[in-house]
């Protein structure tokens, strides 16, 4: 049986960067329009997938930022 560790925290500045890829969606005026069109598909897609990518760029800062060393 192992002890927790009293001298850990999860309070990093950088976890309030995880924020950001949860409330870029919940803002409509961002992806509210159908042009311009790229390969024939609304701007809506792929803005959805820009998402994505800063979902996973953020998530992979704040990994990298907080991990302790080993």
């Amino acid at each position: 049986m192992t002890t927790p560790d009293k001298g850990r925290t999860d309070r990093s500045p950088w976890n309030r960067l995880l924020a950001v890829p949860i409330i870029l969606p919940l803002l409509p005026f961002l992806f509210n329009f159908d042009e311009p069109r790229l390969l024939g598909f609304p701007g809506f897609y792929w803005l959805q997938l820009s998402f994505i990518a800063v979902g996973v760029l953020c998530t992979t800062v704040v990994y990298r930022m907080t991990r302790r060393g080993r």
